[in-house]
């Protein structure tokens, strides 16, 4: 058995001496927040990189996700999938907003539309999608229920960065959308996050709002909060980008070698890739079956036994943790949700994972012994 553990993500972290330039120039402009050069560098390269009109910048996901609730004054119920990391269903919460949950689809692990409308109230204000895994949900089918009962859409789009469907982006679906750049993901920034705007007039409410509501040195507009993204996150964003795109295809390449090594193995399934112009290959789960030698949780702790470190996502639910599983909406009809959480296993993938240990990964899968 090997000493060194495999977690199921490590942060890309380029050569340091490259990062060094970046910190002298922070040093010598003295500015460390508040919207400084590399703030607006960043901002202006990820639009570009991205496809979007307009992008927004956030100390973390979570912030950027309660803030563009707030940006849009969403009160009452929000439609929501238990299916997620909490941050999405906290970011309601903090708003004094109601999550409702509703089942997902099994083939995509996406809120299912057709489940959406039986959800919907008096008080229902908007739906709040997670594009989970960096799969796409089915943003047309969405779309349609909001335009029909006057719904606003805010999508979590924590885990998508970089995914385009044949149109572009898919951070340009809903109203906003609200992207994590936490050190677990794709892209990172240490910690941080955004909101993609349609538009400059969008755009600069948001940015109120995440600077205490402030508008300028006598004016206060709203009860904001504290969001920005400091100076030396938004340079190592900068940096990443520089390395984004050898970093999506090492990890397209670890998927491949999962998803054909696996696709024989008795009671393991691995989910069909969408139909993309681009994924991000954010995350790779498998679903283990009845049929396979081990529950789920068995497997969990073998590869643990082993220094290898998977993570069942999404497990427990969000409707089942003690803050929301009193609400109705989280016992009635999550059918799907739960049969997945209870199957569901994320294995390791990020750029530096070594093909032995990805090897080794596969055949503890496959053989179910210490190896």
């Amino acid at each position: 058995m090997s000493d060194k553990p495999i977690y199921v993500t490590e942060p890309f972290l380029p050569p340091l001496e490259e990062f060094i330039p970046y910190l002298e120039e922070i040093w010598a402009s003295k500015r460390l927040t508040n919207n400084g050069p590399m703030h607006e560098r960043l901002e202006e390269a990820l639009c570009e990189y991205l496809g979007v009109p307009e992008i927004a910048l956030f100390n973390n996901g979570t912030i950027a996700l309660l803030t563009a609730l707030q940006a849009l004054r969403i009160t009452g119920e929000v439609i929501t999938t238990p299916f997620s990391f909490v941050a999405t269903a906290h970011a309601l919460t903090w708003n004094g907003i109601t999550p409702v949950f509703v089942d997902i689809d099994p083939n995509t692990l996406n809120i299912d539309p057709s489940k959406i409308e039986a959800a919907i109230t008096a008080r229902t204000t908007a739906i709040l999608p997670v594009h989970c895994y960096g799969n796409p949900c089915d943003v047309e089918a969405i779309q349609e229920i909001a335009n029909k009962y006057n719904l606003k859409v805010i999508y979590d789009a924590a885990h998508a960065f970089g995914v385009k469907d044949q149109g572009g982006s898919i951070l340009r679906h809903g109203d906003l959308s609200a992207i994590s750049f936490h050190a677990t993901k794709v892209f990172n920034t240490f910690e941080g996050g955004a909101i993609i705007c349609p538009d400059k007039k969008t755009k600069q409410h948001i940015n109120n709002l995440k600077n205490f509501g402030i508008v300028n040195e006598v004016t206060v507009v709203a009860a904001g909060i504290n969001g920005k993204m400091s100076e030396v996150n938004a340079a190592f964003g900068l940096l990443q980008l520089q390395h984004i795109d050898q970093v999506l295809n090492d990890r397209k390449t670890i998927d491949t070698h999962y998803r054909e090594s696996l696709r024989e193995t008795p009671g393991i399934k691995t989910l069909q890739p969408t139909d993309l112009e681009k994924h991000n290959f954010s995350y790779f789960p498998i679903l283990v079956e009845d049929d396979y030698s081990l529950s789920r949780d068995d497997l969990y702790a073998l590869l643990r036994k082993n220094n290898i470190y998977s993570r069942r996502y999404f497990y427990p639910l969000i409707s089942e943790a003690s803050t929301y599983r009193q609400q109705t909406s989280a016992s009635n009809g999550l059918k799907q949700s739960l049969q997945i959480s209870e199957k569901v296993l994320c294995l390791p993938i990020y750029p530096q994972l070594h093909t032995d240990e990805i090897e080794r990964i596969i055949s503890l899968i496959r053989n179910q012994k210490n190896v």
